[in-house]
């Protein structure tokens, strides 16, 4: 299994929580952030860095099985991607693994 972080802007999160839910993925955590990516437009503009922009994002975290892991993401990038910089990033860890506290079902049961 694992776990799919997305940072994308926050004026696409419902279409793009609609697109998770329609892939069968019910469990999902979303909050807001602050940060700054790796781009050009920073890298360009480094002298400036004590006054970087820190613009809000949301941040989605899934945990699916692997077979769900490109259908998850293909469908974050089909409503998160605008093609404008600063689109945002997706990132894919693997999970060890995980367990339901009320059932102590492990692994993928416990997703």
């Amino acid at each position: 299994m694992k776990r799919i972080v997305c940072y994308i802007r926050p004026h696409r999160l419902e279409v793009v929580k609609g697109a998770i839910a329609a892939t069968g993925v019910n469990g999902l955590t979303v909050a807001d952030v602050r940060g700054t990516g790796n781009s050009p437009e920073a890298s360009r503009n480094a002298s400036m860095a004590a006054v970087l922009s820190m613009p809000i994002r949301s941040r989605l975290e899934v945990v699916v099985p692997d077979e769900r892991v490109e259908e998850v993401i293909q469908s974050v990038l089909d409503c998160a991607q605008s093609g404008d910089g600063d689109d945002g990033k997706i990132f894919v860890e693997p999970m060890i693994d995980a367990v339901r506290i009320r059932t102590m079902e492990r692994g993928d049961a416990a997703v």
